[in-house]
């Protein structure tokens, strides 16, 4: 059995955190933070033993932020010395998210400091609500950062709904502040900042599909292999829901001549089990023609509704006059994003985003008495 993500701090990740206190603060009350901290911390799960330390933290430092922070640098590896890095710098996260925001730069400062050894994507997220022009305009500077986790820092804690954080509403509303950040890091050179720039485009393509794929289009003319790959990882929502121009963006247009059907080995699908699909493509023009195959699967909601869910298929080039034939096979099994319920579903062929074909078949499973998900 996997170990419990709670254990991930613990007894004595509290004492390493008092430990490195100490050192950095004489006047540390080590036995008063870790009387407040070691009887209750069994007890929580993980992210509120995250906050039981973080509070402590707060009984236990200076009241002025700007006294505090130096502390807490002060324990953070520095000059081939070690210090705290990991989990035991979530409290110090928490407690700069919540205690920092009247001193923008000293905090925003020190989450830079801290990223190197543990994410500080949450941490930031406060003061990017608060004070958005200020927080972004020390953010964007950290683009040319020698450390490639500080540049990413500046491109995932900036993302409008990333995910388990708190939601930056203006920038959903508005990502406009936070492209140059993404203009300046699309050719970093490494693929761990490059995917989290991907990851916040396709963010923004959720609320702004049409702001997204003119960025792509902008940046796509002699992009890198690199690039190329980062703007279609941004695109993917877009693509998966047929959105013309980002389809555009990589060669993919509407089809004439282009024809689907489509075939199931059984239209009874047992649960847990596979629905066995085939798919025949045709091109009757005298030209190439390139075609992005999905599908969909429409799936029976507790009211007994449809609602689709698009799988990536596969990219392929149709010669003039040419047929094709496609197996797949569709896995119906115990999964904790999805409640499957008995009944009539969908089958939906996508072709270039299009809908070319459509069947029905029925999904053998006991009723649920879970909420949809």
């Amino acid at each position: 059995m996997a170990e419990p993500l709670k254990h991930l701090i613990g007894a004595q990740t509290a004492r390493d955190t008092a430990s490195a206190l100490s050192r950095a603060w004489p006047d540390f009350a080590e036995r008063d933070f870790l009387a407040a901290v070691m009887p209750n911390l069994e007890s929580l799960e993980l992210m509120q033993r995250g906050q039981l330390i973080a509070d402590a933290l707060r009984n236990s430092l200076p009241q002025d932020f700007e006294r505090a922070a130096p502390i807490l640098r002060a324990c953070l590896p520095q000059d081939g010395r070690g210090g705290l890095t990991g989990w035991a710098l979530l409290s110090f996260n928490q407690y700069i998210a919540a205690h920092g925001l009247d001193h923008v730069e000293i905090a925003l400062d020190l989450l830079k400091a801290l990223t190197p050894h543990f994410t500080a994507e949450f941490g930031i997220r406060p003061y990017i609500h608060r004070e958005q022009s200020v927080s972004l305009s020390i953010i964007s500077g950290w683009t040319g950062d020698p450390n490639h986790h500080v540049r990413r820092l500046a491109s995932e804690g900036t993302r409008p709904r990333l995910p388990w954080a708190m939601r930056l509403p203006a920038l959903v509303r508005d990502p406009a502040p936070i492209l140059p950040i993404l203009t300046a890091l699309i050719d970093d050179r490494e693929d761990y900042v490059r995917r989290s720039v991907a990851n916040s485009l396709n963010d923004i393509a959720k609320d702004h599909p049409d702001l997204v794929a003119g960025f792509v289009a902008s940046h796509r003319p002699g992009a890198s292999p690199e690039r190329l790959w980062l703007l279609k990882h941004a695109s993917r929502t877009l693509l998966k829901k047929g959105h013309a121009a980002a389809l555009a963006n990589f060669g993919f247009r509407p089809l004439d001549g282009v024809a689907a059907n489509l075939s199931l080995e059984s239209a009874e699908v047992a649960f847990p089990g596979q629905l066995a699909f085939r798919i025949g493509l045709s091109n009757a023009t005298p030209e190439p023609q390139q075609v992005m195959l999905d599908y969909a699967i429409h799936h029976r909601m507790k009211d007994g509704s449809l609602r689709p869910k698009v799988f990536k298929g596969r990219s392929l080039t149709l010669a003039p006059s040419e047929g094709v034939t496609v197996d797949r096979r569709h896995a119906f099994r115990p999964i904790t994003t999805r409640v499957y319920y008995p009944g009539e579903h969908g089958l939906e062929i996508l072709v270039n985003g299009a809908s070319l074909a459509y069947a029905t078949f029925t999904l053998a499973a006991p009723a649920s008495t879970q909420d949809d998900r």
